[in-house]
């Protein structure tokens, strides 16, 4: 008989079904699938898998010993793949995650997530105190760090009055990020207005569209496709001469101008830990949701340079990073 918790699903969403395992004689193997919004060669992606691999080790979790881990990829396959994965043992959104937890309960399975945006308002946790059900995790940020990228947009290019919010199709957290932007657009004066994308034609049609607008600027949120497509969406900020705010450190290391917001392997370490407790007992819904208590800004001045930007010296005595 396989019990439950045997099997966890660890997410930036993720899922698992149970089936069977077997390790060394006597010992019980769980089992872990894990979903990365992240291509397989992506180096973030490996760096995120070695943190939680380490953490559970620590943990005394071993892969092959009492520990099965499966890693399931859904950036760089399009929608078709995404749905293919939801369709085994996945969520990809929150949307999706919130239909998952319907049905997980039983020996269904137990959802940890790590990097959500606000798991109450999407339906995914009934509180971050007491999440109830078989869900918890690691939030990526509270919503109302959304703000926060707006300021600091206005801060590194004083001159910008409209603004673009790329944003994921059909991701419940990059509306909420989107309205708490919207909110705040009046009082920094600016014009937002939001580029829902699903695939890099929508990417690249959307930053076109805003690069033909004096004055203008990006906001650029986090997940699928986006993260996956980095690289064109810094392609595209220079050859447009547009200043754009990142949410993690990974996107300035990799050639975006200014990011600000959790330290991102944090969640995995977090994760790992919830992996081990729930694993020996203790029920997700009584395991609180977890706010970052670090965020780090990171600027990179070559980006800088190259749209003709001059970062302002009392932002770069803030920064935690600065790349040149």
């Amino acid at each position: 008989m396989i019990r439950r918790r045997d099997f966890i699903p660890l997410l930036g969403g993720a899922a698992a079904w149970p089936l069977a395992a077997h390790g060394q004689p006597g010992e019980r193997v769980r089992r872990l699938s894990v979903l990365a919004n992240l291509t397989e060669n992506d180096p973030q992606a490996q760096a995120r898998l070695a943190v939680l691999a380490r953490g559970l080790r620590d943990l005394g979790w071993t892969e092959g010993r009492n520990l099965r881990i499966e890693y399931r990829w859904i950036a760089g396959g399009g929608i078709d793949r995404i749905r293919a994965v939801v369709a085994e043992v996945v969520a990809s959104s929150g949307r999706t995650i919130r239909r998952l937890c319907r049905n997980c309960s039983g020996r269904s399975g137990l959802l940890v997530f790590a990097g959500l945006t606000d798991p109450v308002e999407t339906g995914i946790v009934a509180s971050l105190a007491r999440p109830g059900g078989n869900a918890t995790g690691f939030m990526n940020h509270e919503p109302a760090l959304s703000g926060k990228w707006l300021e600091l947009l206005k801060e590194v290019a004083p001159g910008v009055n409209r603004v673009l919010v790329l944003v994921n199709s059909g991701s419940d957290a990059n509306l909420i990020d989107l309205r708490t932007i919207e909110g705040a657009a009046a009082s920094f004066g600016v014009q937002v207005s939001s580029g829902t994308v699903r695939d890099a034609s929508e990417i690249e049609s959307a930053i076109e569209d805003i690069g033909r607008t004096p004055n203008a600027g990006l906001i650029i949120t986090a997940g699928i496709p986006i993260t996956d497509r980095r690289k064109l969406i810094f392609a595209l900020a220079s050859r447009y001469r547009l200043p754009a705010v990142y949410t993690f450190r990974f996107f300035a290391v990799d050639g975006g101008l200014l990011s600000y917001g959790p330290v991102d392997l944090d969640m995995v370490r977090g994760s790992a830990t919830y992996v081990d407790r729930i694993l020996k007992g203790e029920k997700p819904g009584d395991l609180p949701v977890q706010a970052p208590v670090k965020y780090e800004l990171v600027i990179n001045l070559n980006a800088a340079k190259a749209i003709g930007l001059t970062v302002p010296p009392t932002l770069l005595a803030r920064a935690d990073e600065v790349i040149e």
